[in-house]
């Protein structure tokens, strides 16, 4: 029921006025201001956006005018999308971390009429490019902007532009007889592992239909009831502005902003959310720290997280048996619970997404009562493609079922391709592009992978990431880097061999693993040097080899080379999404890695 409700929305406009209508004063969007959690409810929230969409059109934008919104998570950045679109334009979000060069090619490329943004701060970077663009006439700040005169761009406050008289009936109706569902709806720059972003075009009915097949799986599997999700990945991604914005204003359910990665785990214990989205990168981090930590508690405890890991592992293969129950009980009395705390009590359940979950990961949080799933999906998708479910039959080597409205089939050389109307218009005045990637109605995804008897999903690597080697046997790097970043000894890891005779990797070391080795050997610790030290070197490798032993012969990684610089957002060799930039790490290290070839 719920999912075909979705199929009557006739754009996301009027799925928000919707929902605002039948929830009035309740709570919506949440953050934490002056040390306390502040709320907007919906009936706020309408007001604002109906008042910023009569502001945009007495500005002078037009419908289709495109609007380029650079802003952290915040409540502002909901009422800005929603306010964007109301007024019949189309958002044009943009990442936080973008350089001066970045901002330009966007607003250069998308013909931004006016830009959003949220900080001073935000738009030091922002503003000589929003000058230098000709069509860009308009700048809103969110706080108080300081914007020289005589710049050919009019600088307006946010709060002014909220002060806009406005019918909140009048906007809805407006939105409800004049906005369709293959209406574009905003314009998402992929940040790309790989050359300059393209704007992919996302029109309202692709975004409904992801929120229309992602409540289903909620409302089937888990419940359909009062929810909060807890906002942390950027929402200028497209997995966090569907899964963290649309679909909890599809499920009429309440967002609260993640004050940032430091404070998160602390977030949850506070808001105690129902569901959030996240990436893979942060299990794996918070898979170190729940190990780390059980290392110093007593025997027993240990012994304890050891029987869960092992529980669940069989209970996601179908192999535990009656004996098992008795453990299994005990634990979902002492040790799960008090880890389900850590996560807020009441999460139903966590979906990954954005770069692929290393199997291993998603079984530990299942084995400690958090019930962990994986979602495919891309830009070019908006974005949500599949996701596992528990009703599927949970299998971590999978991405689950595509969801309801959504045809996947597998090309004959293992490409994916995807089809629906969840596909991207296509690429912004990129037809040599669009043309590459949709052909006769199918989406190329460039990832390969397979369906199972079950109809899952499952990805076996990026189409382009593939390394062939001299012998002409594809590896999977993807798979390999995942499996080394499980170790303790290793934080990051990109692995090479293409045509070469056999696999390397760059690895950064731990830093707190680097401190304890360094300790222990009563060496100063600076991890530039150690990474020089043979010593050190060799016991990072004997963390490969132990990883090797899982590995074909083709996969085994034979040599390393060490650098003590992560690979962040900031020195672009990481996608917001923490994906790597392979191409990016390429041109900094190629030298290095090559020289474990002997040149």
């Amino acid at each position: 029921m719920a999912a075909r409700e979705f199929e009557h929305f006739p754009n996301l406009v009027t799925l928000f006025f919707t929902r605002a209508t039948e929830n009035g004063d309740k709570p919506f969007l949440k953050a934490k201001r002056g040390g306390s959690w502040q709320s907007i409810s919906w009936a706020e929230a309408a007001q604002q956006v109906a008042s910023l969409a009569a502001a945009l059109k007495g500005i002078g934008l037009n419908p289709g005018d495109r609007v380029m919104l650079v802003s952290e998570n915040r409540p502002e950045w909901c009422i800005a999308d929603l306010g964007i679109m109301a007024a019949g334009c189309v958002t044009v979000p943009t990442y936080i971390t973008n350089t001066e060069r970045d901002h330009q090619h966007i607003i250069e490329d998308s013909g931004a009429s006016a830009v959003i943004v949220s900080t001073p701060k935000l738009a030091q970077a922002l503003i000589p490019a929003a000058i230098r663009a000709t069509h860009a006439h308009h700048l809103i700040g969110m706080e108080d902007l300081r914007v020289g005169q005589s710049t050919g761009v009019q600088v307006h406050n946010w709060s002014e532009l909220l002060k806009t008289p406005a019918n909140v009936t009048e906007c809805a109706a407006h939105a409800a007889a004049n906005f369709k569902r293959e209406d574009l709806a905003c314009l998402i720059y992929t940040s790309g592992t790989g050359g300059s972003p393209r704007g992919v075009m996302q029109h309202h009915g692709a975004i409904l239909l992801n929120v229309g097949g992602a409540i289903q799986v909620i409302s089937e599997d888990f419940g359909w009831g009062d929810e909060l999700f807890l906002s942390f990945l950027p929402l200028s991604h497209a997995y966090e502005h569907t899964g963290g914005q649309f679909l909890p204003i599809g499920l009429g359910g309440g967002i609260a902003y993640a004050e940032g990665l430091e404070k998160l785990m602390a977030n949850m214990e506070e808001v105690k959310p129902t569901i959030m989205v996240v990436v893979p990168r942060l299990f794996e981090v918070i898979r170190t720290r729940v190990i780390k930590a059980f290392e110093k508690e007593s025997g027993f405890k240990k012994g304890l997280l050891r029987r869960a890991l092992s529980l669940g592992s069989k209970d996601l293969s179908g192999t535990m048996r009656f004996w098992d129950k008795p453990m299994d009980a005990f634990l979902n009395k002492t040790l799960r619970p008090a880890l389900q705390a850590k996560f807020g009590g009441r999460m139903k359940a966590l979906v990954s997404g954005g770069a692929p979950l290393n199997p291993e990961i998603g079984t530990f949080f299942h084995s400690l009562g958090i019930t962990l799933l994986q979602g495919y999906g891309q830009t070019e998708a908006a974005p949500i493609i599949s996701c596992n479910r528990p009703k599927a039959g949970l299998k971590m080597d999978t991405v689950g079922p595509p969801l309801k409205g959504v045809e996947v089939k597998i090309a004959e050389d293992g490409e994916i391709l995807v089809r629906g109307e969840l596909v991207m218009h296509g690429y912004w005045r990129n037809d040599v592009e669009t043309a590459r990637v949709l052909q006769n109605g199918w989406l190329h995804t460039g990832d390969i992978g397979e369906i199972d008897k079950k109809g899952r999903v499952k990805i076996t690597d990026r189409k382009k990431d593939i390394i062939v080697n001299d012998k002409g046997e594809n590896v999977s790097p993807q798979k390999i880097e995942g499996m080394l970043t499980l170790q303790p000894e290793i934080i990051q890891a990109m692995v090479s061999g293409d045509k070469r005779p056999h696999m390397v990797a760059l690895v950064v070391p731990d830093p707190e693993w680097a401190l304890e080795w360094a300790q222990a050997n009563s060496i100063p610790y600076n991890l530039a040097e150690l990474c020089d030290l043979p010593a050190f070197k060799s016991a990072v490798m004997a963390a490969v080899d132990g990883v090797n032993k899982q590995l074909s012969v083709t996969e085994k990684v034979r040599k390393i080379t060490l650098t003590p610089n992560g690979f962040t957002i900031e020195n672009e060799m990481l996608t917001p999404s923490q994906k790597i930039r392979r191409h990016v790490i390429r041109q900094t290290y190629g030298a290095q890695v090559d020289a474990l070839y002997g040149g």
